[in-house]
């Protein structure tokens, strides 16, 4: 992971400056103000809101949530505030996305847009030359120290195609601007690059110069008055731990820093994947070959150990091909997934080898002299050390407020990982994001559920947290046409094939009726399979080109052809419900095929479930319907992305008009005013915009 002791600003205990942010933030938003007279951008009554309220959270280090409708223009409500309170009192903005497309826009448009206003207006001209930087982990970027070990000792670590790889990356390494992995093509083989990256202790200040690409970019760090990240890598910073708080220096990240978390709604489930456990059988073999393979006698060992120490690590490769090998073959043998729910699923094969082998690692750490090939291999031993600890407590089911389970992965399913997850995330949070006193903006188009933030801060412990709902300027009224299919056999009818047969009918009905862009979201894999099959020949004899995910490329490839193909018919699953922004003709219609309910079977929302229950709650109405909720918002907010955007919604599911909750989803949508179609009614009712 990235160090986190290296963020500047100035010491918690110290008096900070003054800050003109509350006052500077009224004059940039106001009606005529800064964004106005200077950069001729319209006034909006409801960013003038969201900034003002930013202004003070950030201004008096308190938490704040942020509901903001598409159009606010959130981004800039946000960062104008923080940038000036960032300069002012020299600490660090973290601004936190979920998706790979808004992190692109805050780097290249809104931060752009920044410094563009401070340099016209010269009352804010001391903010123009403040610094960004973008925070990726430590294993995206080369370590150059690394690199010259793994070179100078390639034939005991690599094999002959391997130290091919190994001189491709050092010439990569002579020309490359950042070091970072994903510039590089084709990707570099995993084996290889995992003793060159900078995910080690081998990769410091003490050992590492100027010409390394993590040791830069920290640099870049340390003067950077914006730090931009994902929350991926965020919440797997804070699981480990975050800012030191030793000192009683306050932060999230860095000491002192202050944070905004975009796209919020995301937060309770990316931070439950990130404060649990996650062992896998590739990964620890894969790190134990790195150590010693013994059928290529390669690796760390193959120079530094005795036949005796190199033994210890081929007794830990096997001991892991029986513990790994019976969770597969004994346990996972009827299903790819599965919940642990007592202790003793298995024997502890692993134990005495890992406690032998790291031993046998002290040994030799101890005949080296201090540099980094020693660092190198106490790094290793922490690894093996922590692999152990993760088996350990999955074994003993640790932690009672956890959920634990077993999955079964990879092209012939022989990946076995070992999973745990918190039922409750919200006391992490609470304690690693809302309590480290510094400012925390969590903002999102969708968080509250009826005009309530309730069940969102129960869920993210954020209960102490000020609110404000800013309602999106767009005339939905006028822009948005909500259809309701009421004749589509619902989800679990007897005739499954007829409900099928039902959806791809109004699919190839909507989708010749509106002539642009088309996104149609699902709830099951195997549905969007059907349908696609169903109704490629009737698009591609339209010259209509259909895109599935899963199939034809990345989310964010797929989000790129839909808008380039002005005509072109998307089918999504779950991550293309949130975070897609696709404004113009491009997407002209959004398809609610099914109401996203989430089925209680994962083993996290299972154990949820069964928790609620016993208290004498509803699973269904506490979190199967209001995470329902939010998820249909986010798909039927897919549709408008601009001021002049115009388009057609149409619910292919006809519980929302015949159960009784079906007025909750009813009841947030932009546009009330929804028709009801049938087969009958359709060729007449269905009026798409021209």
């Amino acid at each position: 992971m990235i160090g986190l002791n290296d963020g500047g600003g100035t010491p918690a205990d110290a008096p900070p400056p003054p800050s003109r942010v509350r006052e500077l933030a009224a004059a940039i938003f106001a009606d005529g103000g800064f964004l106005c007279s200077a950069l001729d951008l319209e006034h909006r009554p409801q960013q003038e809101a969201m900034a003002r309220a930013v202004a003070a959270a950030m201004h008096g280090d308190k938490a704040l949530l942020c509901e903001a409708g598409t159009g606010v223009g959130k981004s800039l409500a946000y960062l104008l505030p923080g940038i000036v309170l960032a300069t002012d009192h020299q600490r660090q903005l973290v601004v936190s996305t979920h998706t790979i497309s808004l992190q692109e826009q805050v780097e290249s448009k809104d931060l752009a847009l920044c410094r563009r206003l401070f340099a016209t207006v010269p009352e804010l001209g001391p903010y123009a030359r403040f610094k960004s930087t973008l925070l990726v982990g430590k294993s995206n970027y080369l370590c150059t120290t690394r690199l010259a070990l793994a070179l100078r000792g390639q034939e005991s670590l690599f094999s002959s195609p391997e130290q091919t790889e190994l001189v491709r990356l050092a010439e990569w390494a002579r020309t490359s601007r950042d070091g970072l992995r994903h510039e590089l093509s084709p990707p570099p083989v995993p084996e290889v690059w995992d003793l060159v990256n900078a995910d080690s202790a081998a990769c410091s200040r003490k050992h590492c110069d100027g010409t390394c690409f993590y040791q830069r970019a920290r640099s870049r760090l340390r003067d950077a008055q914006v730090i931009i990240v994902n929350h991926s890598l965020l919440f797997a910073l804070l699981a480990i731990g975050g800012a030191p708080t030793a000192d009683g220096s306050k932060g999230i990240l860095f000491p002192n820093d202050f944070v905004v978390l975009d796209e919020a709604h995301t937060v309770a489930e990316v931070a439950t994947d990130h404060f649990g456990l996650g062992v896998s059988s590739f990964g620890f073999e894969r790190l134990l070959r790195s150590l010693f393979h013994p059928d290529k006698n390669r690796g760390l060992l193959a120079k530094l150990g005795k036949p005796e120490e190199k033994l210890l690590v081929s007794d830990a490769l096997e001991a892991s091909a029986q513990f790994f090998g019976f969770l597969n073959d004994q346990v996972l043998v009827q299903q790819p997934r599965m919940r642990v729910r007592a202790e003793g699923i298995c024997e502890p094969w692993l134990e005495k080898p890992l406690t032998q082998l790291l031993g046998g690692l002290d040994r030799i750490a101890t005949r080296m002299e201090d540099g980094p090939a020693r660092d190198e291999l106490v790094d290793h031993h922490g690894r093996v050390k922590t692999y152990q600890s993760g088996i350990r407590q999955f074994l003993n089911l640790a932690n009672e407020d956890h959920v634990y389970w077993l999955e079964r992965s990879g092209r012939r399913g022989q990946i076995v990982t070992l999973r745990s997850a918190p039922l409750d995330v919200a006391p992490y949070l609470r304690e690693r994001l809302f309590r480290r006193d510094t400012a925390v903006v969590l903002t999102s188009a969708t968080l509250a559920i009826g005009g309530s933030m309730e069940p969102f801060q129960q869920r993210t412990g954020s209960e102490e947290a000020v609110t404000c709902i800013e309602e999106s300027p767009f005339d939905y009224e006028r822009h948005m046409r909500v259809y309701v299919a009421t004749d589509v056999s619902p989800p679990n009818a007897q005739d499954a094939r007829l409900d099928l047969q039902g959806l791809v009918d109004y699919l190839d009905f909507c989708l010749r009726r509106v002539p642009g862009g088309s996104l149609v979201l699902f709830t099951s894999h195997r549905d969007l399979r059907a349908a696609g099959e169903a109704l490629q020949p009737a698009l591609a004899r339209d010259k209509r080109p259909l895109f599935l995910q899963g199939t034809d490329g990345s989310r964010s490839e797929l989000a790129q052809r839909l808008r380039d193909a002005g005509n072109g018919v998307l089918f999504g699953t779950d991550s293309f419900w949130t975070g897609v922004d696709i404004p113009g003709p491009a997407l002209s219609q959004v398809i609610i095929t099914r109401l996203p309910f989430e089925m209680p079977t994962e083993p996290v929302a299972e154990a949820r479930s069964d928790r609620v229950r016993n208290q004498g709650g509803n699973p269904f109405n506490e979190i199967t319907l209001p995470d329902a909720l939010v998820k249909f918002r986010q798909g039927v907010g897919r549709l408008i992305r601009s001021k002049t955007d115009r388009g057609v919604v149409t619910v292919l599911d006809s519980r929302i008009v015949v159960k009784p909750y079906g007025r909750e989803f009813l009841g947030i949508l932009p546009n009330r005013g929804f028709q009801r179609l049938t087969r009958e009614n359709r060729d007449e009712t269905f009026r798409p915009f021209p």
